[in-house]
């Protein structure tokens, strides 16, 4: 089978589409492991692979224990893929048009409170782990977006990070006087790194004390131990759901959140609304427990 097709349709979605490095990367495995599956089923050429295919290969997905959430993302590849190989005809029929997505459960992503961000913010963190709580808290960063960050993306003087999430999609985004602390005392100690390892021209904000540039999994493992600390499973991204949260809760305006988060469609950041409900509820019946 011809995959040329395939690294034609990554190149694509790379120049035209802006897609981040993980999303390809997502899109090349889906995509890859759905043609070996049909080249196994003696099809010949992508031009061959019809309904039937995709759906034994949803049905092996399924035996295979697949989640649904998986599922309907690689289907969601077979649908893109498939849109351009017939919008540049190289196909004259698309096998994946009609083809239904599992139904998904609405999950509510888990918040911590403002109490528990103050106690890991003041459980002894040193400078760069305080800022990295600051900025993915304060500022609703994912942490792709923060372990990117350069220098020249915070602007100090006026309080804001200019930050390029997903697609390279570009937003503006203030931070407060406490992470404007925190970002001056650790520049001073990225300072000190630069000249201990004797770096130099390397932009990226977030170093390690050997000089080399902080990774997701880094910043992964970090919060993975701040919240044994609060007894919660948390991640990265749990920071910036109560980043959200909380400013909805405060009185935030949704279209304001939206693009302080970063979203496309404001549908995405009406979760957190959900979320803001079921806390009230929570709170009026802990009140009126009788």
């Amino acid at each position: 089978m011809n995959i040329q097709y395939l690294y034609e349709y990554l190149e694509f979605l790379d120049v035209e589409k802006g897609l981040s490095k993980n999303t390809l990367n997502a899109y090349r495995n889906d995509l890859l492991v759905f043609l070996e599956f049909c080249e196994s089923a003696n099809v010949k050429e992508i031009s061959d692979i019809e309904r039937n295919n995709i759906n034994a290969y949803i049905i092996n997905l399924r035996d295979n224990k697949f989640s649904p959430t998986s599922i309907t993302r690689k289907i969601a590849s077979l649908r893109g893929f498939f849109k351009w190989f017939c919008a540049n005809n190289y196909g004259s029929k698309n096998p994946a048009q009609t083809i239904e997505t599992p139904k998904l459960p609405k999950k509510l992503p888990k918040v911590m409170t403002v109490e528990e961000l103050t106690f890991i913010l003041n459980s002894n963190l040193d400078i760069t782990q305080t800022l990295i709580v600051e900025l993915l808290y304060g500022c609703g960063l994912r942490v792709s977006e923060l372990v990117n960050l350069k220098l020249n993306d915070i602007d100090i003087k006026s309080k804001y990070i200019q930050c390029f999430g997903k697609g390279s999609k570009e937003r503006i985004i203030p931070f407060g006087k406490k992470a404007k602390d925190a970002i001056l005392k650790y520049l001073k100690q990225r300072e000190i790194i630069t000249l201990k390892n004797k770096i130099t021209g390397n932009k990226i904000l977030f170093l390690k004390k050997n000089g080399k540039p902080i990774t997701r999994q880094d910043v992964y493992t970090f919060i993975r131990a701040q919240g044994e600390k609060i007894h919660k499973h948390i991640s990265p991204h749990t920071l910036r759901h109560s980043f959200a949260t909380h400013l909805l809760e405060n009185g935030a305006d949704l279209r304001v959140v939206q693009e302080l988060l970063g979203h496309s469609d404001v549908s995405t950041t009406q979760l957190y609304t959900h979320i803001t409900k079921k806390r009230l509820k929570e709170v009026y019946f802990s009140i009126n427990k009788d």
